[in-house]
Formats: structure tokens, C-alpha cells, sequence
């Protein structure tokens, strides 16, 4: 199978990797020579270190290498079975491109995006068979990260999602097949776990060192939200959090926080910079160890997390099982978000949502439809 890979940073490089470790010939594509060297170079350092681990031999090495060519004029794609954009999130410039390559592959040829919010049917209707176009989106780093969320516009035909399904599945990847609204599953259900954070920091009621500690010894997440947050960078979560509020009509639940736009326009933008919601110059904040906080802080953010993958669950965005699968293997939370709820119990989440809807009033908090019901019906999500 030939694969396109439109865009050569690091999630391109990655998924040109993917695909040539599973079989595939693939051309990486880039008008940028300097950023072409640079990805043969990523790989070489990357396969070079997996052949050390023994994770793969010399010769898988030079076969992944030498399945992967970097080309710099897009006429060198037409003989793909599959292209896949991973460049810059603008709408305009993906529809662009979209068109362009249009008249380039063959009618067959399936278009993909690996957006990780935008519309694909916008980008769909920049061409003129818009059914081939689908939305795959990796996660980051994409040899490492097991999931790929798959998302059919409305215009996708059942036999290009498919074929697709098959073809990230033969990847050996684990295949969440979304609806195309904002944020798809994990981008839109992650949401609470920064939002919810912030506004505990904003009330006073504990600073970012603590809330990182209650959400890692209560709830066993790998990082807290501050730490993850500025590992990703507040230019790019804090830019997806803005893009989910707007596609969304403004709805309450996805507000950012006026605590992460200071710093973005400070320029302190994580660890990439060496100063976000922590100092990396300087030693790193100790948080104060208190149970009973932590398990207040702990009890708040997942009852949001909760309702938010009930929600999407409640308006058809994904299966149980496939919110669960994203939530596990895209963000590596501890355990799926519904079998959490399960675990929790319906009626306690039920109650903690109206707690704390009682004493804010806000939309934010507002208990979704499908955890009230299953809670009257004594159901359970698996």
C-alpha cells in the first residue's frame, strides 16, 4: 500500500513510521528541505535507539528506512492509495490543500486529516468527491500512543470508514470511531480535567502543586493537570480549549480560564519555555498533603470528567466501549471514564453534579440527561 504523509514534524515523521513498520511504502511530503532532513534524521536516531532496547534488528531498521521517502513537490503523491495531512490546524489552508490534491490522486484514493478538532466535513467540501474524506487522528507520539480516533464526516461514504477501520486496525492500533463534532472524544471529555483544576486553583482552594498531588495519589493519573498542561504547552491547550468553547456556541462547560490566557500572553508556555504554572529555573513547589483535600479536589474533577463522557455517550459521539478505549489509551487515564462511573456508582455521581449545581447555579455543573436516567433505572454502562 502506498501512504502519503503531508506535513514532516514530529506527528508526520511519526505517522510515516507507523505506516512503513506496518508494510507500507511511504513519502513524506514538505516544501521545507531543511524539516525533510530533519525527520530522516528523527527517525535514524529513533529506529537506531530501538535496536539497542532490541526492540527491533538492523535489518527491520534499513527496511523501515528504506520504506520511507521524502519528497518535496506534491505531483510525487499521485500514485497514493492513501494520504494523510498532518500540517498547521487552519481550516483555509487544509481546504486548500485538500483541493489541490484532488486532482492529483486517483478517484479512489482516500483523503485523510489528522486534525485534532477541526471539521472534517468543512474540509470534506473543499472536494469535489468530498465521500473519501475522513478524519484520522493520532495521538502524540504516534508510534508510541495506541489509539487513533477515526472520524467519517457526513459526506464519507461506509466503504471509505471501512476501509479505514482496517487499515489502522492492520497498524495495530486501537480504532475509536467518533463523531465529527469539536474535540472528537478525547479533546472534548479532557476537557474538565484542566478546566475543573483551574477553577479549584481560581477559588482559592488549593494552589497547582496540591491539586497535581491529589489527582496522582487519589486518582493514580500518570500527571497532574498543571504538569500536563505545561508539558503539552498552554500555546496548544490553551488554543484547543478556546476552539472547543467557540464550536461549541459558547456552552458554559468548556470556559477557559482567564489563569492560562495570562500566561500564554506572558509567553510562559510550559516547559518549553522553562516557566509555565511552574518556575522550572527553580525548584518545583512541594503540595501540601492533606487526604481529605485531595480527595475533595479528586472527587470535583472526576465528577466532571464523568458527566462529560456521559454526555458524549448521551449524544452519540461514540460508543461506551470507544470512549473508554480514547480515554485510556489516547490520554493514559487510569481506567476508562464509564467504567470509572460504574465503579463510583451512578446514584453518588448523580448527587455530587446536583451538590455542586446547588451551590453554584451555573450551566457548567448541569447533570447530564443519560446518567439521571440510568440512575432511575438502576442501570449500569457495562
Amino acid at each position: 500500500m502506498n501512504v502519503a504523509v503531508i506535513g514532516s514534524g514530529t506527528m508526520g515523521s511519526g505517522i510515516a513510521q507507523v505506516a512503513a513498520t506496518s508494510g507500507c511504502t511511504v513519502k513524506i511530503y514538505d516544501t521545507n528541505e531543511q524539516a525533510l532532513q530533519k525527520s530522516k534524521q528523527s527517525l535514524e536516531v529513533t529506529l537506531s535507539k530501538l535496536v539497542e532496547k532490541a526492540k527491533i534488528d538492523e535489518n527491520e531498521k534499513n527496511r523501515i528506512q528504506n520504506a520511507i521517502s521524502y519528497v518535496n513537490t506534491l505531483q510525487e503523491l499521485a500514485d497514493s492509495n492513501l494520504v494523510i495531512e498532518a500540517i498547521i490546524e487552519n481550516l483555509d489552508i487544509k481546504r486548500k490543500l485538500f483541493s489541490e490534491l484532488e486532482s492529483l490522486v486517483a478517484p479512489e484514493t482516500i483523503l485523510a486529516s489528522n486534525t485534532s478538532s477541526l471539521s472534517i466535513a468543512s474540509i470534506a467540501a473543499s472536494c469535489q468527491k468530498p465521500e473519501r474524506v475522513i478524519g484520522i487522528h493520532f495521538f502524540n507520539p504516534a508510534p508510541l500512543m495506541q489509539l487513533v480516533e477515526v472520524v467519517p464526516a457526513v459526506q464519507t461514504s461506509e466503504e471509505v470508514l471501512n476501509k479505514t477501520v482496517q487499515i489502522i486496525s492492520d497498524w495495530k492500533k486501537v480504532v475509536a470511531v467518533a463523531k465529527d463534532t469539536p474535540g472528537f472524544i478525547v479533546n472534548r471529555v479532557a476537557r474538565p480535567f484542566y478546566s475543573e483544576s483551574l477553577r479549584i486553583y481560581e477559588e482559592g482552594v488549593a494552589d497547582f502543586a496540591t491539586i497535581d498531588w491529589s489527582l496522582k495519589t487519589i486518582g493514580n493519573f500518570r500527571m497532574g493537570p498543571f504538569e500536563l498542561m505545561d508539558f503539552i504547552g498552554h500555546d496548544v491547550n490553551y488554543v484547543v480549549t478556546e476552539t472547543v468553547f467557540t464550536a461549541f456556541y459558547f456552552d458554559p462547560r468548556y470556559k477557559p480560564s482567564f489563569t492560562q490566557k495570562r500566561l500564554l500572553e506572558a509567553g510562559y508556555l510550559g516547559r518549553k519555555s522553562g516557566r509555565g504554572f511552574y518556575d522550572y529555573s527553580k525548584e518545583l513547589p512541594k503540595p501540601t498533603e492533606d487526604l481529605t483535600l485531595a480527595k475533595q479536589i479528586f472527587e470535583r474533577v472526576i465528577v466532571m470528567l464523568i458527566n462529560e463522557a456521559a454526555d458524549a455517550l448521551f449524544l452519540n459521539i461514540a460508543s461506551a466501549k470507544d470512549i473508554d478505549n480514547a480515554m485510556t489509551k489516547g490520554v493514559n487515564y487510569p481506567k476508562g471514564l464509564l467504567a470509572w462511573t460504574d465503579e463510583l456508582g451512578i446514584d453518588w455521581c448523580v448527587n455530587k453534579l446536583d451538590e455542586l449545581y446547588n451551590e453554584y447555579h451555573e450551566d457548567r455543573y448541569r447533570c447530564s440527561p443519560i446518567l439521571r436516567r440510568m440512575n432511575k433505572e438502576n442501570k449500569t454502562f457495562f
